[in-house]
């Protein structure tokens, strides 16, 4: 069969490597890299080059299995990382980290300060009133409800929830509290942050995460168009017209493997499935700049983690965080190598190495009963749709999504046999 997989991200390239020796794939990719969010980049540092990451960076083991499958498959090693974390508000001067005792009294001064105890108990309340809930409660509590209903303190919330929440998927903080408390509650309990022990062992991929893209696309590399951008998706009853800028191609099959957003408005005639469930999944742009100015971590080298959460005053309400590349990959040398997500008018612009662009989903509750709908697309048309999207917007929903895409692929052409 003639394919034609769209995006280069980790669903189009376990797509493209699980079908291309047995189909005729050809991948499209407008961006001049292969990889999406996996982006790593050579810079020349004083202490010799480096390979640095700035989207995709960590996995484990536990909440990652599909992907640990596929770096196992592929031959490619990681390493072991720390992961922390960190809030601070350089207007008020107030920080922590919540790695260890001398971590979280960063600033001594907290050590008799009533309201940060109170801070503190409140993070014990909620991780064990969290736990009851997933056990008790429906979908339909939002954050903010859930919040008033067990009258946590606005200090709590602004302190601790929010950061946390808008970090982990660089979202807008004013939108959290409207995220449903259950998906929320899930993935904290599955990733061991609503207990303060067994918590998974977080990894990075050796000399970058480029590696797994090498290695994953080594059987196909040939048949990927960069820079390649698809202007239109136009289905009939027995074939798929692809029209690009590099003119109209005719495939036998389709597999749409970029963001939802970018899938609906590339289909010439959408369903109204296809309108409902993609158009229920939003994205943001979030602005990421690689660079060495280390006046974006914390004032106190105590409180500087591994990622590291801006209270800001102003802005648009976008997640303001950097992550310390030194800390995350294990990086040698004096320099500190940190990758911001927006609060880019912090950032000396005489220290900035590279400036990039990602999207994230946007998680609604919308949004979260349109994932559950990806089975009334796949087979339609010949058309198949894969990302992280349809899970939680990280590489592990990536890969799950494309092994569902190809495992619904499979069965319409079983089915197309038994017809014939």
């Amino acid at each position: 069969m003639k394919i034609a997989v769209i995006g280069s991200g980790i669903a189009g390239n376990v797509i493209a490597s699980k079908l291309c020796a047995r189909h005729d794939i050809t991948m499209f990719e407008r961006n001049t890299h292969v990889g999406g969010h996996t982006h790593t980049h050579l810079v020349e540092t004083p202490d010799g080059p480096q390979y640095i990451d700035s989207g995709f960076i960590v996995f484990n083991y536990r909440t990652y299995p599909n992907f640990t499958k596929l770096l196992a498959e592929l031959g490619v090693d990681s390493q072991k990382s720390v992961m922390s974390f960190s809030v601070s508000c350089k207007s008020t001067n107030f920080e922590y980290m919540g790695s260890n005792l001398n971590t979280l009294f960063s600033q001594r001064r907290h050590l008799i300060s009533p309201s940060f105890w109170k801070f503190l108990i409140e993070i014990y309340r909620f991780n064990t009133t969290a736990k009851t809930f997933l056990k008790e409660n429906s979908d339909t509590t939002t954050l903010r409800h859930f919040l008033e209903k067990e009258k946590f303190s606005d200090d709590f919330s602004r302190l601790y929830l929010i950061p946390m929440a808008a970090s982990v998927w660089s979202a807008q903080h004013d939108r959290i509290l409207d995220f449903p408390a259950r998906s929320l509650f899930v993935f904290l309990s599955n990733h061991g942050l609503l207990n303060v022990r067994d918590r998974p062992t977080w990894h990075v991929i050796q000399g970058g995460s480029k590696q797994y893209v090498e290695a994953l696309t080594k059987g196909f590399k040939d048949r990927i168009r960069l820079s390649t951008e698809v202007f239109k998706i136009e289905r009939n009853e027995t074939d798929i017209l692809i029209e690009s800028n590099r003119g109209k191609e005719i495939f036998d099959y389709v597999f749409v493997a970029c963001h939802s957003d970018d899938a609906l408005a590339l289909l010439k005639d959408p369903s109204i499935a296809e309108k409902r469930i993609l158009g229920a999944i939003k994205y943001k742009k979030n602005k990421a700049i690689l660079h060495t100015d280390y006046n974006l971590m914390p004032n106190n080298k105590r409180a500087w983690a591994a990622w590291n959460y801006h209270m800001l005053n102003d802005g648009d309400g976008s997640v303001a965080l950097t992550y310390n590349m030194n800390i995350l990959q294990g990086l040698k040398g004096k320099t500190q190598y940190c990758v911001t997500l927006n609060n880019e008018n912090a950032i000396n612009a005489s220290n900035i190495v590279k400036e990039m662009e990602y999207s994230h989903p946007v998680f609604t509750s919308e949004s979260l009963s349109a994932q559950k709908r990806v089975d009334e697309l796949n087979g339609q048309r010949r058309t198949f749709y894969a990302g992280a999207y349809w899970g939680y917007g990280f590489h592990e929903d990536g890969v799950s999504s494309a092994l569902n895409a190809i495992n619904s692929f499979n069965l319409s052409l079983c089915s197309e046999k038994s017809v014939f």
